[in-house]
């Protein structure tokens, strides 16, 4: 028999509970401002009810931060329930809010630096015109093609334009960033749910920056960079806070550039990189490019892929 979804609620309550049996209520108020967790009422102690105190405190923390808060508390102070909780918990999505979504990428490495280091703003000062950058809000609910294509249009003066125009517009400018036919079949079998289901479904988001190093190929000399996988092949934020990353694996992913022999270096530093993103809360989807080299039959798999993706991670 499987076990029972932790959900938000059961998880805040046991959360409380943790508090109520480890802290004495000025700690537990101590505890949950270093945490960073929402003030409470002006007239509002922890004295009355500590457990109570603190779920209240954690009303407005999504699955996926409270299963960050316990996995910290459990390792700073050893609580068996909270990680028998943690490990009944399915995918929860990523925790934390997106800041920044810079896709779309021509080849030009863009530069960009922080304008503010302790909010973590940044600011694109060369290359911008060969990404794209998403500077609007981005919260729980993932982004749409409706809330990307509004962006675009107002990116490029296109108010005047049919919605049409407007996305079609969108779409061949995402294209120009693929590198492959493969590539260019994955994005054109998911724009056609755009014309089957409407706008409103997420958006397929192409060569999204997931690490930047600012260094080049030069800068860096035979070492390399430290970040692995830079970019991703294609991005989905879905509501939950559920990030899909959909990547194709061509002879690059596991055979040297130069010699072609296969390289088992490198297939493992790749399924490396794959536990380091599940690990934080990403889904990562692959496929082998020899899936997708007969155009029909790849039509078919890549729409049943997406189907099922959709009822799967259904809100």
């Amino acid at each position: 028999m499987s076990m029972p979804t932790v959900t938000a609620r059961v998880l805040r309550e046991a959360i409380g509970v943790f508090f109520r049996d480890t802290f004495n209520a000025n700690t537990v108020e101590e505890v949950c401002t270093e945490l960073g967790l929402e003030p409470p009422a002006p007239d509002e102690t922890a004295f009355s009810s500590k457990r109570a105190y603190v779920v209240r405190r954690l009303q407005d923390k999504h699955l996926a931060d409270l299963v960050t808060l316990a996995v910290q508390l459990d390792e700073e102070h050893d609580s068996p329930e909270l990680r028998a909780l943690i490990a009944q918990v399915g995918p929860v999505g990523v925790a934390g809010q997106p800041k920044n979504l810079i896709f779309a990428a021509l080849g030009f490495k863009h530069r960009m630096v922080l304008s503010d280091a302790i909010n973590n703003d940044i600011q694109l000062v060369g290359n911008e015109q060969y990404c794209l950058h998403y500077d609007q809000p981005l919260d729980a609910g993932g982004l749409t093609w409706r809330q990307l294509t509004t962006w675009w249009a107002a990116r490029e003066h296109l108010a005047a334009h049919t919605e049409a125009d407007i996305s079609l517009s969108l779409y061949l400018r995402l294209k120009e960033s693929l590198d492959n036919e493969a590539e260019k079949l994955i994005l054109r079998r998911y724009a056609q749910r755009y014309v089957d289901l409407g706008p409103d479904i997420p958006a397929l988001i192409p060569q999204v920056y997931l690490h930047y190093d600012p260094y080049t190929r030069r800068d860096l000399g035979p070492a390399g960079s430290p970040l692995p996988r830079q970019r991703m092949d294609f991005l989905l934020l879905l509501p939950n806070r559920v990030r899909i990353v959909i990547e194709l694996d061509g002879r690059q992913h596991y055979s040297d550039p130069e010699t072609k022999i296969v390289d088992p270096g490198r297939y493992a530093a790749m399924l490396a990189e794959d536990r380091r993103l599940r690990l934080r809360g990403y889904e990562v989807y692959r496929f082998g490019g020899a899936e997708l080299v007969d155009r029909t039959a790849a039509s078919v798999l890549l729409d049943d892929f997406f189907t099922h993706l959709a009822a799967r991670y259904q809100p």
